[in-house]
């Protein structure tokens, strides 16, 4: 007669703790590049872009504006709200600001589209 003892131990809290703590590194990483990508789009001009490529800013004001964050599980990538109002969403989606109509001048939608072949290598082996 063979007898066999076997011993388990239940990892799944640290697994989970450490999957949490990979996707909030990550998520980090996925809006910092995001960013940058739609900052280097925005180019000093005291004209106005050609409506459909990226806006233009006269003092850097919408560069500066660009900022992200993480909270759980999703990060929130764009212009604040606080330091530009709504000249951001007038820009990316066009329409009324400070009585003028602005077209699509998108920024942040082709610096996601330019990032997000690369966002898949940030999550590969963040779990150890």
């Amino acid at each position: 007669m063979v007898g066999v003892k076997v011993k388990t131990k239940d990892k799944t809290k640290v697994v989970r703790a450490k999957a949490k703590a990979a996707t909030f590194k990550n998520l980090g990483h996925a809006g910092g590049a995001i960013k940058l990508t739609a900052r280097r789009s925005i180019k000093r001009s005291k004209k106005a872009s050609a409506p459909g490529a990226p806006p233009h800013t006269r003092h850097g004001q919408l560069k500066r504006a660009l900022a992200y964050a993480v909270e759980k599980d999703n990060v929130v990538v764009g212009p604040e709200h606080e330091k530009l109002g709504e000249a951001g969403k007038a820009h990316e989606f066009g329409g009324r600001f400070r009585r003028q109509r602005y077209p699509k001048r998108r920024f942040m939608g082709p610096a996601l589209e330019k990032v997000k072949d690369r966002l898949p290598k940030l999550w590969k082996d963040s779990v150890r």
